[in-house]
């Protein structure tokens, strides 16, 4: 089985990376996991060293300061590109991404070179958000859909896995958006580039512990990056 790499990007999540790292090993062989985190006051980044005095798969990135989700996925994808994985996964820290779903992924991305765990392929599979947080996701997401004409139901969604050749064929130093504004920006990128991008669906549950990291200025980015996509898929096609 080839290599497959679980990237989490974490600012204090030293509460749910001792359950769910074991959950992603446990997997199999082939999971290997990095943390890229942000120095984490809660001491994420020690628990992680500890885990790696008896783990070979768990793999750790420190950063000087909390620097955004983007960025932590830019870095991973580097470190899983010299490492030469086969399959680059992102997930949330919080379980709001079940691991159990990446095996599924992984058997669906045989055959597709993006594949994303999508809440919105089949009705809205979302549990515990306020119906405020569910529209603006879902809004997004249609709003995304019209303005760019990507073929995704779900562009926001945190948890997918790359085939390498598609991270390989972006020019990540070009990347510089961050949370839903990153994801979207990816899909679109593997999107225009002819790569086959996929979805799954899967059941979002919201963080049980911790404090999510959504803000109105990320909110905001993504909804002027959908534009910005939408002019450069326009000058593209002319050029």
């Amino acid at each position: 089985m080839k290599r497959c790499l679980v990237v989490i990007p974490t600012f204090n999540e030293a509460e749910n990376l001792p359950k769910l790292i074991p959950a992603i090993l446990s997997l199999g062989s082939h999971f290997e996991v990095l943390i890229v985190d942000d120095n984490s006051p809660d001491g994420t980044a020690r628990l992680v060293q500890e885990m790696q005095k008896t783990e070979p798969r768990v793999h750790l990135v420190e950063r000087p300061s909390k620097m955004g989700l983007g960025t932590a996925y830019v870095a991973g994808f580097r470190y899983a590109m010299r490492e030469d994985y086969a399959f680059v996964f992102e997930m949330d820290a919080d379980f709001s991404h079940d691991p159990a779903e990446l095996p599924n992924l992984l058997a669906k991305a045989q055959r597709c070179d993006l594949v994303i765990g999508s809440r919105y392929i089949s009705g809205v599979n979302v549990v515990n958000w306020p119906l405020k947080r569910l529209m603006l996701s879902y809004g997004a997401n249609v709003y995304t859909r019209v303005i760019t004409g990507m073929p995704v139901r779900d562009a926001t969604s945190g948890f997918k896995c790359f085939n390498r050749r598609v991270l390989e064929s972006i020019n990540l130093d070009a990347v510089h958006s961050n949370g839903y504004a990153f994801q979207i920006e990816m899909n679109f990128l593997a999107w225009r580039k002819g790569f086959r991008v996929c979805e799954i669906p899967i059941v979002f549950v919201d963080r049980r512990v911790g404090v999510s990291k959504m803000s109105k200025h990320i909110v905001s980015e993504a909804a002027w990056m959908v534009w910005r996509l939408k002019l450069k898929g326009l000058f593209e096609r002319r050029r």
